[in-house]
């Protein structure tokens, strides 16, 4: 059975930076070609703090799952 993956990459206006966001993605998509994954969509939120859930591509990826769009969410740490 092939998963159907679902990456999600965020950082904080705080402490990272955009290039931090690329680097989430490369692992992750990394990792998936290890596990022989399907990566089926990417969701990204940048300078969005944690500590909500007020994120649109978040909440986006909330309603996709609700569709049944993909198996497993993957985030980086």
């Amino acid at each position: 059975m092939i998963h159907r993956v679902a990456l999600y990459a965020r950082f904080s206006s705080d402490n990272q930076r955009t290039e931090s966001i690329d680097a989430q993605i490369r692992a992750m998509r990394a990792y998936c070609q290890q596990q022989h994954w399907q990566i089926v969509a990417t969701y990204i939120d940048e300078a969005k703090s944690a500590t909500t859930d007020r994120r649109p591509n978040f909440q986006q990826m909330i309603e996709d799952s609700c569709k049944n769009l993909f198996d497993i969410v993957l985030v980086h740490k």
